[in-house]
């Protein structure tokens, strides 16, 4: 028999906590991705300062061979218009601090800290009805496969703070 435990025997002393462990580390992942991805947006903003940002969208609706004229193609242009080097460096701000918001929550939720779940539980959950909203306005792939990871990633979180108690695992 030895001095080694078997992996089963460990998960006994801490029911339920390999399994766990495992889904917040995807969570916490999934939420750093996010976080680094806004960050590369907020960077490539910067890239736009002192530049025309309307001719590069107008450039970008023709490369990906969009009507200028049609709807949403009208609204990011129109909205390209406006926009100013103090408001880029505004937006590339407000993602390096979304991006630094989702890094601590990822953090926290490989670190398995409670707080970092319940954050992310109401963090997660206010978009929600936003979310159900826009399905129900207008069904699209794209929104009903975000509700659906979002409500999962919730729920899964809520599962855990309520078997856990509420409190720290780590």
């Amino acid at each position: 028999m030895g001095h080694k435990k078997s992996r089963r025997a460990v998960s006994h002393g801490n029911p339920g906590k390999t399994s766990h462990t495992r889904g917040l580390h995807i969570v916490a992942l999934f939420e750093g991705a996010k976080g680094l991805l806004v960050l590369l947006a907020g960077f490539e903003l910067l890239t736009f300062i002192h530049k025309d940002v309307h001719a590069a969208a107008m450039r970008l609706v023709e490369h990906i061979h969009l009507n200028p004229a049609s709807h949403y193609p009208r609204i990011f242009l129109d909205l390209t218009e406006h926009i100013s080097d103090t408001k880029l460096w505004g937006m590339a701000l407000a993602a390096a601090l979304y991006s630094a918001v989702r890094t601590i929550e990822a953090v926290g939720l490989w670190l398995r800290k409670s707080w970092a779940e319940w954050f992310a539980v109401l963090t997660g959950g206010m978009y929600i009805p936003v979310e159900i909203y826009e399905v129900a306005r207008h069904v699209t792939w794209p929104k009903v496969t975000v509700l659906i990871v979002n409500v999962g990633v919730v729920s899964y979180l809520l599962f855990v703070l309520v078997r856990n108690g509420g409190k720290n695992t780590a």
